[in-house]
């Protein structure tokens, strides 16, 4: 097969090494190799000071490059603010903490994700209740949320998962219902659309990642957008050392700010604005190959079409972007396990996974609910009449896609070429027949 990685990494250390088939080595160039010259040219590789100075153009808000990355980001994303953070993960602590988030209050969020989606709940001492997800795009389920919003619930933390649009319109419109707040989580969702409108730009605060496994990167970064002043001004507090921050800067008003350091380098910043000059065309081959695998493979029954959004693989008005290639393979169809036929796949050369990540609610700490001493957040008075769904069983879309038919590929990522996507459909075909 032309380019593409094997699935058995060399390990240096007890550590899986990356191969030069992987998309980082692809997507970076001349043109970040000069952008980080500029900024070591510069003299500073970060400007930013825990500190405000009314008179300094830098300081608290970052350096000019932090400043240019997030300008950028707005004009891209049609959006007011962006603010820049050294992860996706410190993205979603800080739109958790800005949000007012706390004990006492129920965020619904989903199952079938990175586990920081709820954990950042947890560590502003709030409780994740985990909605089912919709079993063709593995996204919340409009259904499932509404059937766990209680008087406690604040907001939903949703995830546009594998790049395709969650059901906005139903997701938005019950969060006006039930006055909600709402995070969208679009780490892997770089450049989609839901009818025609960017996927972060619906909620209160959306979140990108920069991590060195996404379209595009810098090797680690996030960034959160909004619309609203307030918000912006509390994330960029709590990137700051906050608390240490709101009476110099004149938001005296706002009290309930603790800070900390998320804040990203001039050169991962200098490399996200080359980065994201990339991003059209790099969605372009992805979806490329997407339609491509999906056409030659719509003829086998044992596999459910990747959607391109809530509406189904040929809707007109949304676009994924396909972070990776999330094929629901239907054993029950052709009478083989999904470990079979995986097995069978790998074997012809390619690298095919099962499942995602175990459903959150499946982890220790949630079924111990135990995540910090004396068995916070859970044991806080404000949280013990709070319901958890926590049991085996709670959200069997998403426990049916991880143990039983969600299998994974990410050859439509660089450097892949469509005659890489011909030897999937020749493997396919020579196991079947």
């Amino acid at each position: 097969m032309t380019g593409v990685q094997t699935c058995a990494l060399p390990i240096y250390g007890g550590s899986p090494v990356r191969t030069k088939s992987w998309q980082d080595n692809f997507t970076l160039g001349e043109e970040e190799k000069k952008a980080i010259l500029k900024v070591v040219d510069s003299g500073y590789l970060s400007l930013f000071e825990g500190s405000h100075t009314p008179d300094h153009p830098f300081s608290f808000w970052g350096g000019p490059f932090v400043q240019e990355l997030e300008k950028d980001w707005c004009n891209y994303y049609g959006i007011e603010h962006a603010v820049s953070m050294n992860s996706a993960t410190s993205c979603l602590y800080a739109a958790i903490g800005a949000l007012g988030l706390g004990y006492g209050d129920q965020v619904i969020t989903s199952p079938y994700t990175m586990s920081a989606c709820a954990a950042g709940i947890l560590v502003y001492g709030a409780i994740p209740v985990f909605a089912d997800v919709d079993l063709e795009t593995g996204s919340l389920n409009p259904d499932s949320i509404e059937s766990l919003i209680t008087e406690k619930t604040r907001a939903i933390l949703l995830v546009h998962q594998f790049g395709i649009p969650a059901d906005m319109d139903s997701i938005m419109s019950l969060a006006g219902k039930y006055e909600l707040k709402v995070i969208e989580d679009c780490a892997q969702a770089h450049g989609a659309k839901y009818k025609g409108q960017y996927v972060g730009t619906f909620g209160d605060i959306g979140v990108f990642s920069l991590n060195v496994n996404k379209t595009i990167q810098s090797g680690e970064g996030g960034l959160c957008i909004t619309n609203d002043d307030d918000l912006r001004y509390r994330l960029a507090l709590i990137r700051n050392h906050g608390e240490a921050v709101v009476g110099p800067a004149g938001y005296e008003d706002i009290t309930n700010i603790v800070g900390f350091n998320y804040r990203l380098t001039e050169i991962g910043a200098a490399i996200g604005i080359e980065q994201l000059k990339k991003l059209d065309k790099l969605n372009e081959i992805r979806i490329g190959h997407v339609r491509y695998l999906n056409e030659a493979l719509a003829g086998y029954d044992f596999f459910a079409t990747p959607p391109n959004c809530s509406h189904g693989s040929n809707c007109k008005s949304c676009q994924a972007s396909y972070y990776v290639y999330p094929l629901r393979y239907l054993p029950e169809v052709l009478g083989v396990t999904r470990e079979e036929f995986v097995k069978a796949l790998n074997a012809e050369g390619l690298c095919f996974y099962q499942g995602y990540v175990h459903p959150l609610y499946m982890q220790p700490i949630y079924q111990k609910k135990h995540a910090f001493k004396y068995g916070y957040p859970f044991e806080a008075p404000e949280n013990r009449d709070i319901q958890t769904n926590y049991q085996n069983g709670a959200c069997p879309n998403a426990e049916k896609l991880h143990y039983r038919e969600m299998m994974i590929n990410e050859h439509v990522r660089l450097p892949h070429t469509i005659a890489d996507m011909d030897d999937i459909i020749k493997a396919v075909s020579k196991i079947v027949s």
